[in-house]
């Protein structure tokens, strides 16, 4: 059996037509100016040939007449060749006037349109990228989607500054010039296109090679960038275990790869320009013979141009070599441009890609609203009164009921699976009343993190049902279920900013006042008010210039300042010392006060105090019930925690 071949990687079909219609709509008037420009300046700079034969036909002319008349005469009609000879001249300057204007003008605007698509682009990528369910993140590699800001959009950016404009240029230059052609001669013209056809059929087959491997170039770093920024984040990892050889080898095998697709790709590239450009010097000197054998022989000339092109003349014959230069220059470029195209419409195809990702989908329209009581009535009012409602428009008879903030979840039977045919849940059913304190223990990857997901819906479930207040939560909107919502993970994300920026992230509208109150919630103030800058001190690198326990405490704060009715800990205290634990362990009390909470813990003594412990086991749940409860049961969970405590 013959091996299967790869596929080869190329741009996606209808990427420069798409391309070219983002393009025209971000800029809708500027773009057009800029092509008639273009247009111009190309134009006229394939014009001066037809001048060029009036000057040489009329010295020609003047020189035949000095051969016949006397002094006289010859000094008269020399006078009036030199007056035509001056107004092709001075038209000629006219002509390359405007075109220095017209090229001046579309390089102004290309500066203008180029970095204003680009940023355009990262607009919509980041845009977009908001949009995308956590799933995307989960699934794909981090470097590599900052390539797409990075690489991909640079090689935008070559192809709308340099690329298209001399595509346009190059077009509308071959495209005067074939007109031109024609008009002086079809016979020299056939041995031009002769000429071209084969430079085409060079272009085409070396810059196909050299395509392909451009576009694996743009695959190959994207893999290098995201191993980078792999090895970047777990350096300490690889220090402590000594791997750095092995992470050395590893890099090797990946820049290698971009290392044999970049030197294939310009293998390909740098051997096209010689070629053509020989092929075009080859054909130079085949249109100057032709020419003079028509010359020599007498032939009369056909073209487009009228009888009086009846005969071959050096008037003739000399413009159309400048042409034929011209001409081939000009095939030149477009194959240098090639690349280009190619490589730019790879990015604009990754960066397509990326745009046309399915976004998160929310089908709710329940809402959160701000409530007063009012004769013991709920009424929906703007103020801010930290009472909170669910307005639920029922589409059945068009009324709305408020149903009150209360933080009472419960799953029924519920179902989900990460990939198909994994079950990671199965048949869950739990509840959470208002102000009860759920903890999920079990080994890992039992799937304690999973149900957490499932309540915020950063994925939602195959099968089941999940009631917030009674609701349906695929009925109430993404936004308003996660406002509703406070959440402290495992792993600590701080953004660049100060401190005081970074607790006023659970709530935008917070006071300073309200961010110090919910850090000394969190036992952060004492840390924070001990930092060069108090509250004030930028961090940057993700809180690098914190501790692990210090970025978890203000991570707590966060969420204590958005105020919330429910809380998610997902192992909230792993990163804090036993001492930080007990002072972070009052405020977490103090937090978890008249709230649901979901507590996600592998310290079995931060459980204890729960009202209802679940334990699972492979997506079950095999055992539920008290601290006391369990224990008195014997089960699973007692042998966790009296294995704990042996192995205290």
């Amino acid at each position: 059996m013959a091996p299967s071949r790869k596929p080869r990687p190329r741009a996606k079909k209808g990427t420069f037509k798409r391309l070219l219609r983002e393009l025209f709509s971000f800029y809708p008037r500027l773009l057009p100016l800029t092509i008639c420009c273009i247009i111009l300046s190309a134009a006229i700079g394939a014009i001066p040939a037809l001048f060029m034969r009036q000057v040489y036909e009329r010295i020609g002319e003047a020189l035949a007449a000095g051969a016949l008349v006397e002094d006289t005469v010859w000094n008269d009609v020399w006078s009036v060749v030199k007056s035509d000879i001056f107004k092709s001249v001075i038209t000629l300057a006219a002509l390359y006037l405007a075109s220095l204007v017209s090229s001046f003008t579309y390089n102004q605007l290309m500066v203008t349109i180029t970095q204003g698509t680009l940023k355009k682009f990262r607009d919509k990528m980041f845009d977009k990228m908001q949009d995308l369910p956590i799933k995307y993140f989960d699934t794909h590699n981090h470097g590599d989607v900052m390539s797409y800001y990075t690489n991909d959009i640079d090689t935008l950016r070559q192809l709308v500054s340099q690329s298209l404009p001399q595509l346009l240029m190059t077009g509308i230059t071959i495209t005067v010039l074939v007109c031109v052609m024609l008009t002086l001669s079809v016979w020299l013209s056939l041995v031009v296109f002769a000429g071209v056809t084969l430079m085409f059929f060079v272009t085409g087959k070396i810059g196909g090679g050299s395509a392909r491997h451009f576009i694996r170039q743009q695959i190959a770093v994207g893999k290098t960038e995201g191993y980078v920024e792999e090895m970047m984040h777990g350096q300490k990892v690889i220090k402590v275990f000594c791997h750095e050889e092995e992470s050395k080898a590893d890099f090797d095998k990946v820049n290698d790869e971009l290392y044999r697709e970049a030197v294939q790709a310009n293998r390909y590239a740098n051997t096209l320009g010689p070629i053509l450009g020989n092929i075009g010097n080859v054909l130079y000197i085949l249109v100057a013979i032709a020419g003079s054998a028509l010359l020599i022989s007498g032939l009369k000339n056909f073209s487009f141009g009228g009888a009086e092109n009846a005969w071959f003349t050096v008037a003739l014959v000399v413009p159309f070599l400048n042409m034929t230069k011209q001409f081939t220059g000009n095939v030149g470029q477009v194959s240098h441009q090639i690349n280009s195209v190619v490589m730019g419409l790879a990015g604009a195809s990754r960066v397509f890609e990326l745009l046309d990702e399915e976004p998160e989908t929310d089908e709710g329209y329940v809402t959160l609203v701000n409530v007063k009581e009012i004769d013991g009535v709920i009424v929906e009012c703007r103020e801010h009164t930290g009472k909170w409602a669910w307005k639920h428009p029922h589409k059945s008879d068009g009324t709305v009921s408020y149903v009150p903030l209360m933080g009472d979840v419960r799953m029924s039977g519920v179902d989900f699976e990460y990939e198909e045919g994994k079950p990671v849940l199965k048949d869950v059913t739990l509840y959470a009343e208002p102000g009860q304190k759920v903890a999920f223990v079990g080994a890992t990857g039992a799937g304690k993190t999973t149900i957490t997901n499932l309540i915020n819906r950063f994925y939602d479930i195959a099968d089941g049902k999940i009631r917030y207040d009674g609701i349906n939560i695929n009925k109430i909107k993404k936004s308003e279920l996660r406002k509703s919502l406070g959440i402290v993970l495992q792993d600590t994300n701080l953004f660049t900013g100060t401190v005081m920026d970074n607790i006023r992230y659970g709530k935008l509208d917070a006071t300073d006042e309200e961010c110090i109150s919910a850090a000394k919630l969190a036992g952060a103030d004492d840390f924070i008010t001990r930092l060069p800058d108090g509250y004030s001190t930028m961090l940057t690198g993700n809180g690098a210039n914190l501790s692990q326990g210090q970025r978890q405490l203000i991570a707590i704060a966060r969420a204590a300042v958005a105020d919330p009715p429910v809380m998610i800990l997902d192992e909230a205290t792993s990163s804090i010392d036993t001492r930080t634990e007990q002072i972070v362990q009052r405020g977490m009390d103090a937090l978890m006060k008249d709230r649901t909470v979901f507590v996600i813990a592998h310290r079995l003594s931060t459980v204890q105090n729960s009202d209802v412990i679940m334990v699972l086991d492979h997506g079950v749940i095999i055992e539920r019930g008290s601290h006391d409860e369990l224990i008195a049961k014997r089960g699973q969970y007692y042998s966790l925690y009296t294995g704990a405590f042996e192995l205290e």
